[in-house]
């Protein structure tokens, strides 16, 4: 790319936003390489990246590229096409979902757009619910504020498939970015039909389908646990309430500071329930309120984190893989139970996802299906399902990240779904006088204790890539041991393993039933570790873990 000439293009051209032109004519040499040396990349989670100027940016001309391309796709591919389309609180969110919205219409198709600001799984569901071509929710899920994206789904209501994002790619591709792409008015669209705001009954049905995921089964519990609960200022807050009241749980209390949207995220710069700052006003609350559960979704509401109390009163965080944990066995417990476990139950989870998960799933009956990092390789997997007309096979399934999916209504990760569940399970518990700490030292006993970290390094500009594709070249150097536990085998998930898509993770499985799994993020720039490790007690894991970090560490120099 002629990062001059097209820099100058945008000078010229880039005159409909004001934001946009201001800071072009303020960039300096080194602003204009990182900003314009490449296309944002466009995959099966569509866009992501930073708000600004250049083509390597997230802005209403690269959100309109997209847009244009993806409508030549769906104009090839279905006869009447037409997308559901939804977005968070982030910085521009509402500009882009509109310009999104507007370059659709224009292109003849129809949009169905949600009138205010939604949680990511409420885009999953009306793309099925309304039998749309596709959807796109625009977020950034938990990145922080400076970050935004362009998500884009399938007609099943999952992320779209690497071979589908290769065709939107091939059309984006064609396009030049100001002269190719039909542009319109979006009040106009919306007086004439062509965009069409979603229903309330639309979101009720949504609802509905989330309080019908209940485990209880007629089950009597105290519900009237205190609940403090943030929605880190995106989108969670009225979904989340809702379905807490109408199911029974009145006593929250909602982190006031972080209660309404403002992509700012003045209180928390990464509003990611993984990150311990995060909680930490939420944490605050807990304290002050004595809660009895702590839930924080992030913006766009498909994550959930937790906190409870121990039995010193203090107030802990639980990982994404214990709370996963967690619900597997309480899931499948109360359908055994109550005689509800389906025939040939499944559950899914990621490769990076603790392997205990697959010893729980065992004891119960599961079959355990591993996928890749990404919870649309999940969806994907529940659509095969209901291929064979074996949807309701479909158990649980979930990722380090906390995410979580009960129920085959929506094929992405539910903050919703997950915070009602967590309730339940929490409620259930409480009732026979049994913690979640108690009950995890309980699986602890009955599989073996294990740790589950991750660690992520940043690798920002226009050297960052090429970094973290040396980095996982030296990983694929014959690398031995990390620390005290030898290699017993790599797993290079590049050349397609067990009939998985080819991607760049590698995972090391080493002796004692530990293992490392590295990979460069496919949303930010980041390399990922994620380091698992069995042994005796909390100590010895720890002690264990810290140093097989300290030694892959030693390969990202």
């Amino acid at each position: 790319m002629d990062i001059r000439r097209e820099y100058d293009c945008w000078i010229v051209n880039a005159t409909a936003d004001d934001d946009i032109m201001a800071e072009l004519k303020t960039m300096d040499d080194k602003k204009i390489e990182d900003a314009f040396y490449r296309d944002l990349t466009f995959g099966t989670g569509g866009l992501r990246g930073v708000i600004g100027a250049g083509t390597n940016r997230i802005n209403i001309y690269t959100i309109a590229k997209a847009s244009q391309g993806l409508s030549n796709y769906l104009r090839k591919n279905f006869a009447e096409p037409s997308v559901v389309i939804g977005y968070d609180s982030r910085i521009k969110s509402d500009v882009f979902a509109k310009v999104a919205a507007s370059v659709f219409a224009v292109n003849d198709i129809k949009v169905n757009i949600w009138p205010v600001l939604m949680p990511v799984p409420t885009v999953s569901f009306a793309t099925r619910y309304l039998h749309a071509s596709a959807g796109i929710m625009v977020t950034a899920s938990h990145n922080p504020s400076k970050y935004n994206g362009y998500k884009v789904y399938g007609a099943d209501g999952c992320q779209i498939t690497t071979e589908a994002a290769n065709e939107i790619l091939t059309e984006i591709e064609k396009l030049d970015i100001f002269l190719d792409v039909k542009t319109s008015i979006f009040e106009a669209n919306v007086a004439k039909g062509n965009i069409q705001y979603i229903s309330d009954d639309v979101y009720t049905a949504f609802v509905e389908q989330v309080k019908r995921q209940s485990v209880l089964f007629g089950e009597k519990v105290n519900k009237d646990i205190a609940i403090i609960y943030s929605p880190l200022n995106g989108t969670g807050l009225n979904p989340v309430i809702r379905t807490l009241q109408e199911t029974g749980y009145t006593n929250i209390t909602v982190v006031k500071e972080q209660e309404r949207p403002d992509g700012n995220f003045p209180t928390c710069p990464y509003p990611n329930p993984e990150i311990k700052e995060a909680m930490r006003l939420g944490m605050e609350y807990a304290r002050k309120y004595n809660a009895d559960l702590l839930l924080a979704t992030d913006p766009d509401c498909d994550r959930v984190g937790i906190a409870v109390k121990n039995k010193m009163g203090e107030y802990e965080l639980l990982t994404g893989n214990q709370t996963g944990l967690l619900l597997l066995d309480y899931i499948c417990s109360q359908r055994i139970k109550h005689g509800k476990m389906p025939t040939d139950p499944v559950m899914i989870k990621t490769i990076v996802t603790a392997d205990m998960g697959e010893q729980i799933a065992s004891y119960y009956g599961l079959r355990t299906i591993n996928v890749l990092t990404g919870f649309k390789f999940i969806g994907e997997q529940i659509g095969k399902l209901e291929q064979e007309n074996k949807a309701e096979s479909y158990v649980f399934g979930f990722e380090e990240s906390y995410g979580y999916l009960t129920g085959s209504y929506v094929r992405d990760k539910d903050g919703v779904v997950g915070s009602y569940m967590i309730c339940e399970m929490f409620s259930y518990y409480a009732t026979k006088g049994i913690s979640l700490l108690d009950k995890l030292d309980e699986l602890y006993k009955t599989y073996g204790y294990c740790l589950d970290t991750l660690h992520s390094y940043e690798f920002g500009g226009s050297a960052g890539f090429a970094k973290m594709q040396s980095i996982m070249q030296i990983f694929r150097t014959g690398i031995k041991e990390f620390g005290s536990k030898k290699v017993i085998k790599l797993l290079d998930y590049a050349s397609g393993l067990n009939d998985l898509p080819k991607s760049n993770v590698l995972k090391f499985l080493l002796e004692d039933n530990c293992s490392i799994v590295v990979r460069p993020s496919g949303t930010e720039p980041k390399l990922k570790i994620y380091i698992s490790v069995s042994a005796k007690n909390k100590e010895e894991t720890e002690c264990v873990e810290e140093e097989i970090c300290k030694n892959a560490e030693k390969y990202l120099k």
